[in-house]
């Protein structure tokens, strides 16, 4: 589940979770030349042109705007590949799960999926989830459409109706997760996202609890800050109690005890109540995933109607660089084995401590632009930098806004920062990029360019 666009400020369960988390391999750079870059841009909506991702063939329409630089990193799966730090989190908290929630005939209570394809309707992605049609989340500047009917999925609470429907009332889902975002050390258009659900029958709920057989999980009521109104308020403080208590076990298995937790309430389309668990970690104050007690009108959808449940998701990039310590969101991406080789551990649950590569020197360039009279997304200049520069852009920042008294035109001036992770940068190279760039956001994004 995730973050960004349902609640602006919101970095987790983003749908259910952390949208900090997201990096590439930097020698890619030169395989964008400045015309062939403008120009791969240019093909992305020809008319009845086709994308291949993953086997299938998808037509591309008005709404399509996959780059290359996002296709090349479908199916790398970073979170499945033995020893990656973003692999060692989603160990970590599948071995807890395992260990700490038996079934009846002691097997694991939860199953993991973390194999599913990034590719989804957008049905799956929002109307599933009871996501309204208007709302912002959807926007196409903020996500990756393969056309109007297909996407990369903005978080792994696409599969959640999918896998209720199957008859699944305990499961994990790790994937890959697509999002067009900013560009700094905390944002990357790819990154990884872990979500758990579990619903309970009346029996299972109420299990254990003194004169149990007469509570009911189910009235018809009216909707109020701590219950929908199809809960009763006994059913949903056993479930939001189990649902924090889970929680505060697993941060406690990956940060160790004695951890100071708080909980915030927080607004998610899927859940209600919704809350976002903090951490004091190093005396700072940390939001690290988000969770809530299911929508009943959802999971009745799925089939399971006489069931209520809970629902979390995290970010394994938010987890992994404060557990670790890593910098920059860029690193996961890296093949360097100067990074790599930290996380060869024999023991999962070893602590590691990331030691930095040396840091290259950063090259710096602005680049400044009228921009046009409408139909100018700051996400499309973001998404254009990363496709040009690739992962040698380390961050983006607009230094400057101006209206011209005149004209009323607006212009806009960005810095770029240019830094290799894993050697120096020439003028020469550098220059090259920056100047695709400059043909690129005219050609592309339509603006009349200053420099």
């Amino acid at each position: 589940m995730m973050g960004s666009a349902l609640r602006r400020g919101a970095h987790a369960y983003v749908y259910l979770v952390s949208k900090a988390s997201h990096i590439s391999r930097g020698h890619q750079h030169q395989a964008w030349g400045s015309r062939p870059a403008a120009a791969e841009c240019a093909a992305q909506r020809a008319p009845g042109s086709v994308v291949e991702l993953l086997g299938t063939s998808y037509p591309q329409d008005d709404y399509s705007n996959l780059t290359r630089k996002v296709l090349t990193r479908v199916g790398r799966n970073l979170h499945n590949q033995q020893h990656h730090p973003l692999w060692l989190i989603k160990e970590r908290v599948k071995e807890h799960f395992y260990k700490q929630y038996v079934g009846r005939f002691g097997t694991p209570l939860f199953s993991v999926y973390d194999s599913l394809s990034p590719v989804v309707t957008t049905w799956q992605n929002f109307d599933s989830l009871l996501i309204p049609a208007d709302h912002p989340s959807r926007k196409k500047g903020d996500n990756y459409y393969l056309n109007r009917t297909h996407m990369l999925r903005a978080h792994t609470s696409a599969h959640q109706w999918d896998l209720l429907h199957a008859g699944l009332d305990a499961f994990l889902v790790v994937g890959d997760v697509y999002r067009r975002d900013q560009i700094d050390s905390q944002h990357y258009p790819i990154f990884h996202q872990l979500e758990a659900v579990r619903l309970f029958s009346k029996h299972e709920l109420f299990a254990g609890i003194k004169d149990g057989e007469n509570l009911q999980l189910f009235e018809q009521s009216s909707r109020s800050a701590h219950k929908q109104e199809t809960h009763t308020m006994e059913a949903v403080k056993l479930v939001e109690f189990d649902l924090k208590q889970t929680l505060t076990r697993l941060v406690a298995h990956l940060f160790g005890d004695g951890l100071e937790i708080r909980w915030v309430d927080c607004y998610f389309p899927f859940t209600h109540p919704s809350f976002e668990m903090e951490i004091n970690f190093h005396g700072e104050w940390l939001e690290v995933l988000g969770c809530g007690v299911m929508e009943q009108q959802l999971v009745n959808s799925a089939g399971a109607q006489d069931r209520i449940g809970w629902a979390f998701g995290l970010g394994l990039e938010r987890l992994a660089m404060i557990l670790y310590d890593i910098p920059d969101i860029r690193l996961f991406w890296s093949e360097d084995e100067r990074f790599l080789k930290q996380f060869r551990v024999s023991n999962i649950n070893q602590k590691v401590k990331f030691q930095p590569l040396s840091k290259y020197p950063p090259m710096i360039n602005d680049i400044s632009f009228w921009l046009p009279s409408e139909n100018y997304a700051e996400n499309d200049f973001y998404d254009l930098v990363r496709t040009i520069g690739g992962d040698l852009v380390e961050k983006v920042d607009l230094i400057d806004k101006f209206e011209h008294p005149k004209t009323h035109k607006t212009s806009h001036c960005y810095r770029i920062t240019y830094r290799h992770m894993e050697r120096t940068l020439s003028q020469r190279e550098v220059r090259h990029i920056h100047q695709a760039l400059q043909e690129a956001v005219v050609q592309r994004l339509g603006v009349e360019g200053r420099f």
